[in-house]
């Protein structure tokens, strides 16, 4: 069956670019909300975690070691995931989120980086 839009398959690499954009902008805002809140939780653990997350953000958001940076945030969504669940929280609107974030991290290692990275394939 044709395509209703063929014209937009020139722009197939915005998608990539989009997902990759969102997930590290929202991975950095869970690590700066992770590191302000250093002295209510288990100290320097939370501080290393929270630096870890947005160094991972970074390197989402400018298109370096995409792939690396997308299977490390999967780490870090299971883990978040597997938090909820321990807390009996599963299925709650929080826990909605971490899946859709672990879904476009997922796609995000398949898809590549798009366009304006660092590491597009030569």
């Amino acid at each position: 069956m044709p395509s209703l839009f063929p014209y937009l398959f020139t722009y197939e690499q915005i998608a990539p670019l989009i997902l990759r954009l969102i997930l590290g902008i929202t991975l950095a805002y869970f690590g700066y909300k992770k590191m302000r809140q250093r002295g209510k939780s288990s100290g320097s653990n939370s501080t290393i975690y929270g630096a870890v997350e947005i160094l991972v953000a970074l390197f989402l958001i400018i298109g370096l070691f995409t792939q690396l940076a997308a299977l490390i945030n999967v780490i870090i969504l299971v883990i978040k995931i597997g938090y909820k669940i321990r807390d009996r929280a599963f299925l709650t609107d929080g826990i909605n989120y971490y899946l859709l974030l672990l879904i476009i991290a997922i796609a995000v290692i398949f898809l590549g980086s798009g366009w304006f990275a660092f590491d597009l394939p030569l």
